[in-house]
């Protein structure tokens, strides 16, 4: 089987759902705000030993071949645990932090975890309302140009279903995550590795175009990408991968599933499809094996980094 490196899943630890509990503005208990969440979208809360839910999503990465999988700290409650989890799991996880860079001392915190072992940032500019070319995310961007580190960069459409379910007021800002904000930055910071998750997310003409602009902008496949259906004309997934290929080549295209809960566990449907629209494309078995596993391998720093001609952006030969 070939190797595989996910590039986009969340802990979601117990710490994860009690933290949302409470910021949640519904009434109760936060441990009767958490059960309801879980029987309402019909998924387990992990339990408190965090070593157990390492181990649960170690069994799930044997089962389906995953050699390396970057988890997100989705919330700041869970930093201390995937720090904790990161030594134990035989150098298989890299891990990610989101990061609000108007809080007080963001640029600090921002070297404390790439110092622990955090491979790089979780960035939501529609979330936490700050712009992706302002002197805040600078402040923290010069942070990351110091190591060459990964910014993943929320862009584009933002649901997220279980903050939702908690009744936690939507204040997102999405005209701050137009990935055309980003070029500045990115053109300021050329050491950092920016990733545009999902494609954009329904930004995805600005995403290309972003990725165009920069060589230091990548894209993560991640999720079921509904938002194909928010475009003016209709997109098949092979579509996608073949516009992304005419902008990023193979070298800038990162796999990813957004693994999150269980009982689901990790997303083998989410590989399957993005497996069918790279055979559609016709892609030979280095390219796929570039966004299935090398340009992560690369960007973590887990191998022998790709020749320097596989940098120039490039359409390999694909069906017609």
């Amino acid at each position: 089987m070939a190797a595989l490196i996910d590039f986009h899943t969340h802990l979601f630890s117990r710490a994860f759902f009690e933290a949302l509990a409470q910021l949640s503005p519904q009434p109760g208990p936060n441990i009767d705000k958490i059960d309801r969440v879980a029987r309402e979208l019909s998924i387990e809360v992990p339990s408190s030993s965090h070593h157990d839910h390492l181990r649960r999503w170690m069994a799930e990465m044997e089962r389906y071949g995953v050699q390396h999988m970057v988890s997100f700290a989705s919330v700041p409650d869970e930093v201390d645990i995937l720090t904790e989890l990161m030594p134990r799991a035989s150098g298989r996880i890299s891990a990610f932090a989101v990061v609000d860079p108007r809080a007080k001392g963001a640029p600090g915190r921002a070297r404390e975890l790439l110092d622990s072992g955090f491979s790089g940032l979780l960035l939501f500019p529609a979330m936490h309302r700050f712009r992706l070319d302002g002197p805040e995310l600078s402040a923290v961007l010069d942070v990351l140009e110091e190591d060459g580190a990964v910014a993943l960069v929320h862009c584009g459409l933002l649901q997220i279903r279980v903050r939702d379910q908690f009744g936690i007021p939507r204040e997102y800002d999405l005209s701050l995550a137009n990935p055309l904000h980003l070029i500045p930055a990115a053109d300021r910071h050329p050491r950092t590795r920016f990733v545009i998750p999902h494609f954009g997310a329904g930004m995805f003409r600005e995403t290309l175009m972003a990725g165009a602009q920069c060589q230091n902008v990548y894209v993560d496949t991640s999720s079921s990408n509904s938002w194909t259906s928010t475009q003016e004309s209709a997109l098949r997934l092979a579509d996608v991968f073949e516009r992304a290929l005419g902008v990023f080549g193979s070298q800038r295209i990162l796999f990813g599933t957004d693994s999150c809960v269980f009982p689901r566990g990790w997303r083998h449907d989410v590989l399957v499809a993005q497996r069918e629209a790279l055979g559609a494309c016709g892609l030979d078995a280095r390219a796929k094996g570039h966004i299935l596993h090398a340009n992560a391998a690369q960007l973590l720093r887990l191998g022998a980094p790709l020749p320097a001609t596989a940098k120039a952006p490039r359409i390999e030969s694909r069906k017609s």
